[in-house]
């Protein structure tokens, strides 16, 4: 007969040993896939941050500044490359780049975002008029390119549902009721076409208004003029720092140039009623490219 004492001694530590020793697995694997959730999650924002740096940056668009072509509510993708890089060009400005690198030319027409030169955590968005070495006057509305005048023609007006992101209150006599009962704001429009052929569209709700005639502008090397293309509603090259706008733009503080839309609402809907989202979205506005 087998011993009592000795049966209860051998299977008491081995019962007691394995609850031990799946715990301790246990605890083994659970650091090891937190280590890799970690590593991933790390491997993506680092991708994400290098993807944001080196090649496209989504923007959106705040204010009426670049009407018509582009809305509040617009949300687009900026190009780092064409122009190469300088500290901009990154979170926080981190990497501490003196000038800009690895850079293309800035075309006279191009939109661009870029850091306020004046408040460098500021991001706007503008259209370049002006190189270095330009002079930029802009009499009665048109804008003189070193002592010539661009092409500038009345066309059809912009007319624009009047929504949360567009309302038309700050001219409120453009905002019209069509025949149908629907409520727009008609903007007058022209389109300025560029000695280089290139031409988009701008807004003149003030004729004659304050900005409309101003004093010739010497661009200085490694400088551009800007300009908003609601041009009686954008603080830009015209304005200096002083006077609440960009002044003479230093090519170190442009981030990329602009892209295409990949999304537009017209603010109808908001994070908390999802069931509004679809009706809200400008699906004709989606993947166009800014002009």
């Amino acid at each position: 007969m087998a011993d009592p004492d000795t049966s209860s001694d051998a299977t008491a530590p081995g019962s007691a040993a394995k609850p031990a020793t799946k715990s301790t697995d246990a605890k083994a694997g659970w650091f090891e896939e937190s280590k890799e959730l970690i590593k991933t999650i790390l491997y993506a924002v680092l991708i994400a941050l290098g993807f944001r740096s080196i090649a496209y940056e989504p923007f959106n668009i705040p204010s009426e500044s670049m009407l018509p072509g582009l809305m509040v509510g617009d949300y687009l993708f900026v190009s780092k490359y064409p122009y190469g890089y300088s500290r901009f060009s990154f979170p926080l400005g981190i990497v501490p780049i003196k000038g800009r690198i690895l850079g293309g030319d800035v075309e006279r027409g191009d939109v661009i975002v870029f850091k306020l030169p004046s408040d460098n955590s500021t991001d706007y968005i503008k259209r370049v008029i002006g190189l270095p070495g330009d002079v930029v006057e802009v009499r009665q509305g048109t804008v003189y390119i070193n002592g010539k005048p661009i092409k500038r023609e009345r066309v059809e007006d912009r007319v624009i549902k009047v929504s949360p992101n567009t309302d038309c209150l700050k001219n409120i006599f453009y905002r019209v009721r069509e025949a149908d009962g629907t409520i727009t704001c008609r903007y007058p429009q022209f389109r300025e076409t560029l000695p280089s052929g290139r031409s988009y569209m701008t807004l003149d709700l003030t004729p004659n208004g304050i900005r409309d005639t101003t004093r010739p502008y010497f661009v200085p090397a490694g400088h551009y003029f800007v300009m908003g293309d609601n041009r009686d509603d954008s603080a830009d090259s015209r304005m200096s720092a002083e006077e609440s706008g960009v002044g003479y733009l230093p090519a170190e503080n442009i981030v990329g140039r602009a892209e295409f839309l990949f999304f537009s609402t017209n603010g109808e809907a908001h994070l908390w009623t999802p069931w509004k989202w679809y009706k809200t979205v400008r699906w004709d506005r989606l993947f166009q490219a800014v002009e």
